[in-house]
């Protein structure tokens, strides 16, 4: 039995679309509406979860309480059999009003077709991520205790410009058309 390949131009695509919808709009109902209804997502700090509405019972309370991250791209590769590796920092804008507190991750899609996705799996640096939260929550005693809910996204990176959005949360488009795949 052979593999299963795809256009390497649908799978970039279906990726340009996953990123838009988790990374820049936020919009995390719409995202686990990205994965197939039996996707395996694993998160290798947080454990592994089974099917969409695990994906969604899980991200969304988590997404809440940590709105003031955001994530960074850093670089992409796509490949025929559908597999998409992307890097980019989960980046949390200093509440001093200068400069950024990142760690980074790895993440690992497999595209199933159709604009969805079969499978994730999560790696981040989990020793830096509590570092950052520790260094975050003591600026805020310093400098804003409000500034976790002002969710700004200040430091979007040097990626492509379909990798980055709006100053704050608070300016997120919330509603996009899904794109027609394959």
């Amino acid at each position: 039995m052979s593999a299963r390949t795809f256009d390497v131009a649908e799978v970039e695509q279906a990726f340009r679309h996953f990123w838009n919808t988790g990374m820049i709009r936020e919009d995390w109902v719409a995202w686990t509406e990205l994965f197939t209804p039996d996707v395996v997502y694993y998160e290798r700090v947080l454990g592994t979860m089974h099917g969409r509405e695990a994906v969604q019972k899980w991200i969304l309370p988590l997404m809440e309480t940590y709105r003031e991250i955001y994530g960074v791209y850093e670089w992409h590769t796509v490949d025929p059999s559908g597999r998409v590796v992307f890097y980019m920092q989960n980046r949390r804008d200093h509440p001093s009003g200068e400069g950024y507190l990142d760690f980074p991750g790895i993440t690992i899609l497999q595209y199933a077709g159709d604009g969805m996705w079969s499978s994730e799996e999560d790696y981040w640096a989990e020793k830096l991520a509590i570092e950052c939260y520790k260094t975050y929550e003591k600026a805020l005693r310093e400098f804003d205790p409000h500034h976790r809910q002002k969710a700004t996204r200040l430091h979007w990176g040097n990626g492509p410009e379909w990798t980055r959005g709006p100053a704050s949360y608070w300016d997120l488009p919330r509603k996009e058309p899904r794109p027609s795949f394959g």
